[in-house]
């Protein structure tokens, strides 16, 4: 390892599992002490890290005391990364009100918490990447029965566009993953459910993921990390406002 990150501190969402956890596990060693937090604490039990916390992005209040008591211990961040999210499965008649409400709560005021909870201190200190995992399907593609998810993901593009061209001066660099299809925990979980509702078998129904990318097969999480390493790291300290694809050729 370089040790890209050494003593950065990084705060990452939705770290018990999946990308999220990769991330933390790249940024540990990488050198960075790494907050990892995630609605389950159970999850987080075996991470190596800085510190874990049990986080509920939902709750205001929860994000704001957990962000003062971060600040506290460890100082200004100089890596967020937002990784919690919620796939939710079908067209707009699928869709309630209290699934788009829920679906926009996850997805993207999650990251609105976590940046007014974070910016201040990362722009006192005139620097700071942030990492919003976005993805593939949202105003880059659509696909079938991803109406309320497209939506969101779109806007976390929107919204990460935003804090580069607001903060850019003060030394904060913000951009947006896109994955494709991403084997994950939430994946596994996602055909089951699938495969149930449709009565199809679960090995047709991964089959019909993996061909959404011309690659022939899913990401890893280790892959979508790899590119948050660079860009969380001095290397990538010209890269600010830019949606990254790391999707198999899913959006070609």
């Amino acid at each position: 390892m370089t040790h890209r990150l050494t003593n950065k501190v990084a705060f990452v969402t939705a770290a018990g599992q999946g990308i999220g956890r990769a991330i933390c596990e790249a940024f540990g060693a990488e050198g960075a002490r790494v907050i990892a937090t995630d609605l389950d604490a159970e999850k987080l039990a075996d991470l190596a890290c800085a510190r874990r916390e049990k986080l509920d992005v939902r709750s205001t209040a929860a994000v704001e005391a957990l962000a003062r008591d971060v600040v506290e211990g460890f100082g200004p961040l100089d890596i967020l990364v937002n990784c919690a999210g919620f796939v939710h499965h079908g067209t707009v008649f699928d869709c309630s009100e209290s699934d788009w409400d829920f679906s926009f709560d996850v997805n993207v005021k999650s990251m609105h918490r976590t940046l007014r909870a974070f910016l201040p201190g990362m722009v006192e200190n005139k620097r700071g990447a942030i990492i919003n995992i976005s993805s593939a399907v949202s105003s880059i593609r659509a696909l079938p029965n991803r109406y309320v998810y497209g939506a969101t993901k779109a806007a976390i593009i929107g919204l990460t566009k935003a804090v580069a061209a607001d903060f850019i001066k003060q030394g904060i660099r913000a951009n947006a993953i896109c994955p494709g299809t991403i084997a994950t925990p939430s994946l596994d979980g996602r055909v089951e459910d699938l495969s149930k509702a449709t009565g199809k078998a679960i090995d047709k129904v991964r089959q019909d993921f993996i061909d959404r990318q011309p690659m022939g097969r899913l990401g890893t999480a280790v892959e979508v990390a790899a590119l948050a390493l660079f860009l969380a790291s001095d290397e990538a300290s010209y890269i600010t406002g830019q949606a990254h694809l790391v999707d198999g050729g899913m959006a070609l």
